[in-house]
């Protein structure tokens, strides 16, 4: 019984010892690639913004971006989150919102003014996502840094949002948005899915012809 017992105790640990050495031991958030972008500059210099109009930075605007797991340890994390606060802060890109895709990092993180809070911070969030939309809608003009000299009102934005997402220190959150502040949210996410707010102005503009049509 007791030879068993020991032969099993040596499987045992075979198999844990295995399963360890095929576990990933990456535990970077970000491909190499992103890591040489992310570290092209200092935390307080800007990214380059990605434009629509180039045709390499569009196939990045068009592209979704992935979750990850937040590691409030994690030093490239924080360092990327600043670089790209730096750049919706920039004199020379001011923005009230940004999406990593913008600055060509595929990670679901944005920075977004609030202006539903006294003193309007900037916050940053990690894999944010809508998981409720208001029925009422509400008109906005829109602009985004990463199509220029474009701005027009889009007439589908919910008044207000349910938003999930995780805070830097990795705790899940929920809570609920209205106004302009939700517009923003919306408008940041959906980069984050590689939606434009040019596509609803689009959709808009098909769905007005074909009621006019009708």
């Amino acid at each position: 019984m007791r030879s068993k017992f020991i032969s099993f105790s040596i499987v045992l640990i075979f198999l844990i010892s295995s399963c360890a050495s095929k576990k990933n031991t990456n535990t970077s958030v970000f491909s190499k690639e992103e890591m040489k972008l992310i570290l092209s500059g200092k935390a307080d210099e800007p990214m380059r913004v990605f434009l629509i109009t180039n045709p390499k930075d569009s196939v990045i605007l068009r592209s979704k971006s992935k979750d990850f797991i937040v590691n409030e340890k994690d030093t490239l994390l924080q360092f990327f989150s600043k670089r790209l606060y730096s750049t919706v802060t920039d004199p020379a890109s001011r923005g009230v919102g940004i999406a990593a895709p913008q600055v060509g990092i595929l990670k679901k993180i944005i920075w977004i003014k609030r202006f539903d809070k006294d003193e309007e911070p900037f916050e940053v969030y990690y894999n944010p996502k809508i998981t409720k939309y208001s029925d009422l809608k509400q008109d906005v003009l829109e602009g985004c840094l990463s199509i220029p000299n474009v701005r027009d009102t889009t007439r589908d934005r919910s008044y207000a949002v349910v938003l999930e997402y995780d805070n830097p220190k990795g705790h899940h959150k929920c809570e609920m948005v209205e106004a302009f502040t939700a517009v923003i949210f919306q408008h940041e996410i959906d980069h984050l899915n590689g939606i434009l707010f040019t596509d609803h102005l689009k959709k808009e503009r098909k769905e007005s012809i074909n009621h006019d049509l009708d």
